[in-house]
């Protein structure tokens, strides 16, 4: 399993929006950058992701699953997305400072490549976060 950080907008689509798609999940859409892309073509069904609120908050507030693998974006057929859906708010959001704050951290795709709207986190980044979110290491999603 690999692990995954989505940001948006909350203005634009926020987590609880997210939440209300329930099981089926929604498409991740409106993504143009190469990189981003090619992070959800390598994603396969079941990998977990954080759901980070960009611009306004600047916080993990949930964790996902990719629940359909990369397809034509339906909002643009030339470029690919997958669908993912919510399976728990974090206990305590974990915001951009409190991720900066911690040096083992530094090298996080958040830190390091903020602008990139899909990212990888490593499963010691996972495990930290998730720790930082108010997750027990057995809790750990």
């Amino acid at each position: 399993m690999a692990y995954w950080l989505f940001k948006s907008e909350p203005d634009v689509w926020s987590w609880t929006q997210q939440k209300a798609k329930g099981k089926a999940g929604e498409e991740w859409t409106g993504v143009r950058n190469y990189q981003a892309r090619n992070n959800m073509r390598a994603m396969q069904l079941g990998d977990k992701g954080f759901f980070y609120h960009s611009n306004e908050g600047k916080e993990i507030v949930g964790i996902v699953e990719v629940c359909t693998l990369a397809h034509p974006d339906s909002t643009d057929l030339n470029w690919e997305c997958v669908d993912i859906r919510a399976l728990m708010d974090v206990p305590k959001p974990v915001t951009l400072a409190d991720v900066k704050a911690k040096p083992e951290l530094a090298k996080m795709s958040l830190v390091a490549s903020m602008r990139l709207s899909v990212q990888p986190v490593t499963a010691q980044e996972w495990k930290i976060v998730c720790g930082m979110a108010g997750f027990k290491a057995k809790e750990i999603p």
